[in-house]
């Protein structure tokens, strides 16, 4: 278990980033996708990180093909199998998740299981929908907790409306509904990011919102078109590069390649209202919307964040950094869903914040943060890669030790990397 030293920027900068890793989300699902093809899929610029590798493992030890050349990959699918030993997530939450609801309607036997932090993860969110519509799920505390154990058979065709507005939750369920024995109905609060629909339309599955707000999946009659796709640059980890650039004075960053999805760049919306000045250039839109976002200082203002809070999950840790610096009281609300994170976020932010010497009010939903300035200290990431890499950009700002970075490795191994590019 590593710790780090961050010193803080004696300097402004001005660069263009075009090595943040490739998008996490969509790495996962080209995996999963891959596998419901009747030819080979082809990924281009896919997430060499241990959480997608992973799921790369995990689908060859379904029986897929993986061919691997620096980022680019080749699957070849073929007859599902069943594994002979444990199938690793490793920190991946998201992995865990979806392939919940796609072994769910796999013929077979399959476990599930990860490493201490995501064994220790609340699965219930998925395990309990899929029971309704005919799963066989079990593990520890009645299957909310890793190892999962599923007996995958053919589904019941379903109509559910989420009680949470959840990606995870909607893609887990859309891929258990592509076998199911009929067509099937998922309805959520709000829309939430949407890349399992789009890549799943764009390789011929049938799915469509009816006027209702029911997201309609048809059970799939043969197999779908093989992916082609260049897998785009995370706007999530590329926000940490945003939150530097807005709370440096002088700073201007140009970060190359994001998806413009609406469901993922919320957070640059937010950061915007705060006073940051950030344009947006599309280049292309085939299976996502691609471009580049660039972000200069501003002085920032405090902000009330209660909308979109699907839209923003992975960023309020990020977020929370710059309403520490801004000027006002900044609020959070209805986002219980931090508590379910890789670590309970909203505990996680507020007390490293607190060892920063910042004021705050937590809230079982959110939290109130006092801005001003923030003091160096020795933090805490609880194993979460987001909170490591938010209290490593707070470091440039006013140094900072961080304990326990290995994490980061799950999601952006070159993140330091850009970090030193930024001192130089």
């Amino acid at each position: 278990m590593k710790n780090f030293n961050i010193e803080p920027l004696n300097k402004t900068f001005s660069c263009e980033i075009d090595s943040i890793a490739s998008d996490k989300s969509i790495s996962h699902r080209c995996a999963m996708f891959s596998i419901f093809s009747k030819d080979t899929s082809i990924i281009r610029n896919f997430l060499m990180a241990e959480d997608t590798l992973n799921s790369l493992n995990i689908i060859k030890a379904l029986g897929a093909d993986v061919k691997i050349d620096g980022s680019y990959i080749e699957i070849t699918p073929n007859d599902i199998k069943e594994p002979s030993h444990v199938l690793d997530c490793g920190n991946a939450g998201t992995g865990m998740r979806l392939f919940c609801g796609l072994l769910s309607s796999l013929d077979g036997s399959f476990i599930l299981s990860g490493d201490k932090y995501l064994n220790d993860r609340p699965m219930n969110r998925v395990v309990k929908p899929l029971r309704s519509i005919g799963a066989i799920i079990d593990g520890r505390e009645n299957g909310n907790k890793a190892p999962l154990y599923i007996r995958g058979k053919s589904l019941k065709s379903f109509e559910y409306t989420s009680p949470i507005a959840s990606a995870q939750v909607k893609s887990t369920m859309i891929l258990a509904a592509l076998r199911a024995d009929g067509i099937c109905k998922y309805k959520e609060n709000e829309l939430t990011r949407d890349h399992t629909e789009r890549m799943l339309k764009g390789m011929g599955a049938k799915i469509f919102t009816d006027k209702k707000g029911f997201i309609n999946i048809e059970p799939l009659t043969g197999k779908l078109k093989a992916l082609d796709i260049t897998v785009p640059t995370d706007p999530s980890s590329a926000f940490f590069f945003a939150i530097a650039a807005a709370i440096t004075p002088g700073a201007t960053i140009i970060l190359k390649n994001l998806t413009l999805n609406p469901t993922r760049i919320e957070a640059y919306k937010v950061l915007e209202k705060m006073g940051a000045k950030i344009q947006y250039i599309q280049k292309e839109n085939i299976y996502e919307p691609i471009g580049d976002i660039i972000v200069s200082h501003s002085e920032l203002k405090a902000i009330h964040i209660k909308d979109n809070i699907s839209w923003l999950i992975d960023e309020l840790p990020a977020l929370s950094i710059a309403m520490s610096l801004a000027e006002g009281i900044s609020k959070v609300s209805n986002a219980e869903e931090l508590r379910v994170k890789e670590s309970d976020r909203i505990e996680s932010v507020l007390t490293n914040l607190e060892l920063c010497g910042v004021s705050f009010k937590e809230f079982e939903d959110g939290y109130e943060i006092t801005g001003g300035e923030l003091k160096k200290a020795k933090i805490n990431s609880k194993g979460d890669h987001r909170i490591a890499m938010s209290f490593a950009i707070a470091g440039l700002n006013c140094g900072m030790e961080i304990e326990d970075i290995d994490c980061i490795q799950t999601s952006f191994p070159n993140f330091f990397e850009i970090i030193n590019k930024l001192r130089h």
